[in-house]
């Protein structure tokens, strides 16, 4: 487990911004997923290359409420990915076909959790999953267990890339809560991004 602080330039965070907005407000854009008992998510997630569904945890081609197929990952987004994948040279390098933009308002959370439905093959090389977050500060969560007393508290900030693979691959983690007012102040100026965060998970299948 990596984390690269600040590894993200302000240029390449305020494109991702913009980029997201864009694809956010087109066909298999944003949306705000339910559990099978229909409670939903503190969070509105799209997905990029292929789609994640979390009612049947399974990747496809399109999602089942819509049909809407998952937009492709924009190529400056792998750049950035790949430069992250490099510099953390002690993980196996990934050719990302997957990635979750999950968008967090400033009372968004998320349990912990284990990132698994990936195909066998990724789950046993231990290939890494790669998280950059954009926008006001995160308090992330992670430990061996889904108990959070127990869990161990960082704090995400923008620009920030966190790599988890190997043995670390399958570590519960989580997000307890969004730090109000934390995104830089030339973001807000530059994006007009709203209060809350940006997280951008990327995998190989």
């Amino acid at each position: 487990m990596v984390l690269l602080k600040g590894f993200v330039k302000p240029e390449d965070q305020i494109g991702m911004v913009r980029m997201c907005r864009q694809l956010g407000k087109g066909p298999g854009g944003f949306y705000r997923p339910s559990y099978k008992n229909g409670a939903k998510l503190n969070l509105w997630m799209m997905s990029l290359g292929k789609n994640w569904d979390l009612t049947t945890r399974s990747y496809g081609p399109t999602r089942p409420f819509d049909g809407a197929q998952a937009p492709t990952i924009p190529d400056a987004f792998k750049m950035i990915v790949q430069a992250a994948n490099s510099t953390a040279n002690e993980f196996p390098q990934i050719n990302p076909d997957v990635c979750i933009v999950n968008y967090y308002t400033n009372s968004g959370k998320l349990g912990l959790h284990q990132d698994k439905d990936e195909s066998e093959s990724s789950l046993t090389k231990g290939l890494p999953f790669i998280s950059i977050s954009i926008g006001d500060t995160a308090e992330f969560l992670f430990g061996n267990t889904r108990d959070k007393d127990q869990a161990t508290k960082i704090n995400l900030e923008s620009g920030d890339v966190l790599i988890l693979g190997g043995e670390s691959r399958l570590l519960f983690h989580g997000v307890s809560h969004v730090k109000t007012d934390t995104a830089p102040s030339w973001l807000k100026e530059e994006t007009g991004i709203r209060p809350g965060r940006i997280n951008l998970t990327f995998r190989q299948y």
